[in-house]
């Protein structure tokens, strides 16, 4: 099962919705993934044990994990581009 980090500022309120549309598009892509939440701060320690991080905001670049950017899933511009990403950075 592959492991997908959602990340914002505090680790609640747009990363809930990033979330969302992640575990619904992932699971009608057939695609097994334990999505979790947290905030920026949380990169700041070791490189968290994840197949993919998916930000709202700017992670710092020592993070050795891949990273999509998440502001087309908040502003639905774009949207389709990042999901079909995620999907691929996943496969």
């Amino acid at each position: 099962m592959k492991k997908v980090l959602i990340i914002c500022g505090t680790g609640v309120a747009t990363s809930t919705v990033v979330a969302a549309k992640v575990r619904d598009h992932l699971a009608a892509q057939g695609i097994e993934a334990d999505v979790s939440q947290g905030k920026v701060m949380d990169l700041m320690g070791p490189a968290p044990e994840v197949d993919l991080i998916v930000a709202t905001t700017e992670v710092p670049a020592t993070v050795g994990v891949p990273v999509v950017r998440a502001l087309p899933l908040l502003t639905g511009i774009g949207e389709d581009a990042a999901l079909a990403e995620i999907v691929s950075a996943l496969s």
